[in-house]
């Protein structure tokens, strides 16, 4: 729990969340909360583990230089560890998959999960992450597919318990009708984003007219009018019955759509309006305006969906856009009994949802529970025995300095760390001396922090993103 300087409360065990909320002085450290941040962004998964290994390094860099080591060949050992050990992750531990399968997906999102204040209701949530997942996918010029995990809006709500969550397939925002008297559903709707106002118009700030009879005066006003009345009309007429503006909308203009049976919706902002935009099919238009200097809208500029409602999910009114012409926008609405709960239950889904979508995006995993880790300690260990150097001191470091990982997670499962750790270590020195099939039985091994033992982790279903075991190192 963390409070800070204006009372506001933190519940949270997401390490980049801490790193960020405490006030950190000491130029290293501040480094090494850098290095959550970069992780956050990158992988989005893997921050506390970036932070504990980067600190045990420069704990064991630290002992080699009080031991009249020079820095330089730390630093030489180090950077030659870390080449060495990426080359033997990519070559011996990553699991290519030409097809990635859903079951692989989702027990990728409970290994993320595990370790979460939502980690019992993982099976729940990871199969709701990799839905929202598989519906954002694009697929690029190139024909390579992207699954970007904006386009999945996450939305809280107050109330019920989390397990009540729910995945809409389409967009939703917290907002509501421009008036009451719009309907509160609109079938296959026509949808005209625009960013632009709708409030009555005004001559540029700067322009004067000059009038020198009076009934002139009441002309330019009703002008001023009908202006905003014939954009409306506009709208209308090219079969738009959902406005979308992020700017104001006169009621006088309200009651154009009123009685057109349209829903408009005012001061939207404008990513929203842009995400919208994007799944609907839609153009942002920021002018009527045509090369000719006359108004008009184009019906093309306009987007689909099935449906658009309102509808009083908890205390909120929300917007729905269902079934939306480009199904690369997902909507998921997060309940929980409060906003210290909800706020946890969200850095949780996000971090999930950024590992579902590396290994999409990759086609690669590795197994988790410590088995990266350890595996990689022993090849180091026999990589720094074949050099001559001073160097093999640092690799040596760096080997044991792997070993922290699977001990802290010992450790926080509260089971006997040195003992799993000794047998950890044993499996995986038999899996690199042995070749064929034994060698890839007991390489899959990591830690069961459940019972307490070891086990086949790749039976289990504990995976990770490759990804974000290499940045971890890198």
């Amino acid at each position: 729990m963390l409070v800070d300087d204006i009372g506001d409360v933190t519940i949270t065990n997401d390490g980049a969340t801490i790193l960020k909320l405490l006030e950190v002085e000491h130029p290293a450290a501040k480094v090494l909360v850098e290095l959550s941040q970069i992780q956050d962004r990158e992988v989005g998964d893997g921050t506390t583990s970036v932070v504990i290994l980067a600190s045990e390094l420069l704990k064991r860099g630290n002992q080699l230089i009080q031991n009249k080591i020079h820095p330089t060949t730390v630093i030489t050992g180090f950077r030659m560890a870390l080449k060495e050990a990426v080359k033997h992750i990519q070559n011996n531990l990553v699991l290519k998959m030409d097809t990635i399968t859903r079951d692989v997906l989702v027990k990728t999102a409970q290994t993320t999960l595990s370790s979460k204040l939502i980690g019992p209701e993982s099976e729940f949530f990871s199969n709701v992450i990799v839905d929202a997942m598989l519906n954002v996918k694009q697929v690029g010029i190139d024909g390579t597919a992207k699954y970007p995990v904006k386009s999945v809006n996450i939305l809280k709500i107050h109330g019920k318990s989390v397990m009540e969550s729910q995945l809409v397939n389409g967009y939703a925002l917290q907002t509501m009708r421009g008036a009451q008297g719009m309907p509160l559903t609109v079938k296959k709707a026509k949808i005209a984003c625009l960013d632009m106002s709708l409030n009555r118009f005004r001559l540029a700030p700067g322009v004067a007219v000059l009038v020198d009879n009076p009934e002139h005066l009441e002309k330019i006003r009703q002008r001023e009018l009908n202006i905003t009345k014939e954009r409306c009309q506009k709208l209308i007429q090219a079969g738009a019955n959902v406005i979308l503006c992020t700017k104001g909308i006169d009621e006088f203009a309200i009651k154009y759509f009123v009685e057109a049976g349209a829903i408009a919706v005012r001061r939207l902002a404008k990513p929203d309006l842009r995400r919208i935009a994007k799944a609907t099919g839609a153009q942002v238009l920021i002018s009527f305006a045509e090369e000719n200097g006359e108004e008009q809208v184009d019906s093309s500029a306009l987007g689909e969906a099935e449906e658009v409602s309102e509808e009083r999910v908890g205390d909120n009114d929300f917007i729905f856009f269902k079934n939306s012409k480009n199904t690369q926008s997902q909507t998921l609405l997060l309940r929980g009994a409060n906003e210290f709960m909800l706020d946890e239950v969200e850095r949780s889904v996000h971090d999930a949802l950024c590992a579902v979508k590396r290994v999409l995006e990759s086609n690669s995993l590795v197994i988790g529970g410590g088995c990266v880790e350890v595996s990689t300690s022993i090849y180091l260990d026999y990589y720094a025995r074949t050099l001559g150097s001073r160097e093999q001191l640092a690799i040596s470091e760096f080997a044991e300095a792997l070993n922290v990982i699977p001990k802290t997670l010992s450790i926080n499962a509260a089971k006997d760390a040195t003992d799993l750790l000794t047998k950890l270590r044993f499996v995986h020195d038999k899996a690199q001396k042995s070749e064929g099939d034994d060698g890839n039985k007991y390489k899959h091994t990591g830690l069961d922090l459940v019972l307490g033992k070891i086990r086949n982790n790749f039976q289990a279903g504990v995976f990770e993103p490759a990804i974000s075991k290499i940045k971890s190192l890198k």
